[in-house]
């Protein structure tokens, strides 16, 4: 099947990390009108490259800080005045922090909430408006540790930050259902990923994880992309308020 996002107008944050530049990618490939952006310019702006150089459609906004409402005002003001509409939301910037519970700080924790929760309720709550009029889908990036724990990864503050995404997200479900719009979220497991690099070096940590997923290998970027080009597009319209687990197995046992 080709064109499932065809004319589309998709917002996807954090273009430039791993990802975010897959989806870009991959719903650009099917059709999309792609606003993007990210934190770091360069990474940002070689993903725009990317995508126009390959015959797709994009616009790109970076640096922009997603924990800081009027810049995620921006975003918006940026897709509205370039199509008018918005027609997806995929909330996929994050940035983690890891740390055990005697170790965390009060900035550190204060971090991941900003930087994991904050950004998605505020680009969320700018979009709102122009998402009920599309009858719209919001996609959710949450995490496989929200629902599992591993004795290798201190994620307390992470945990606690992605379960709230996935309660938000049912929410959010719950509060569009008279717009006819819907929402759900992903759980990655262990992906490769930019931010994963310096984790995986750690041959106890990489192993360990291998050796909790069935498929016996981490996740690649593109598979995360390919169940939120799902999520987004009308093959999935009788599902709303649910988390995918997108985890190579790890979650059941």
């Amino acid at each position: 099947m080709k064109n499932r996002l065809e004319n589309k107008v998709c917002i996807i944050t954090g273009t430039g990390g791993s990802i975010g530049r897959a989806a870009a990618i991959r719903f650009a490939a099917e059709g999309a009108l792609v606003v993007g952006c990210d934190y770091n310019s360069d990474a940002g702006q070689k993903t725009l490259d990317l995508i126009l150089a390959s015959g797709g459609s994009m616009i790109s906004l970076h640096p922009v800080d997603l924990t800081k409402i009027e810049e995620c005002k921006k975003l918006v003001e940026l897709a509205i005045k370039t199509y008018g509409r918005i027609d997806v939301l995929f909330n996929n910037a994050a940035m983690a922090h890891f740390n055990w519970i005697e170790d965390i700080s009060e900035n550190e924790w204060h971090m991941n909430t900003r930087e994991e929760v904050d950004l998605v309720f505020f680009l969320t709550q700018a979009a709102w408006l122009y998402l009920k009029q599309s009858h719209g889908t919001i996609v959710n990036t949450a995490s496989l540790s929200g629902h599992r724990t591993f004795k290798t990864l201190g994620a307390l503050a992470h945990a606690t930050a992605k379960m709230g995404i996935i309660g938000m997200t049912k929410q959010l479900a719950m509060e569009g259902r008279e717009h006819g719009m819907r929402a759900n979220s992903i759980s990655p497991g262990v992906i490769e990923t930019n931010q994963t690099q310096e984790q995986l070096k750690d041959k106890e940590w990489a192993d360990y994880m291998i050796g909790k997923t069935l498929v016996s290998r981490l996740g690649k970027p593109e598979e995360v992309a390919n169940a939120a080009l799902f999520l987004a597009s009308d093959e999935s319209s009788f599902i709303t308020g649910v988390d995918i687990k997108v985890d190579g197995g790890m979650s059941i046992w």
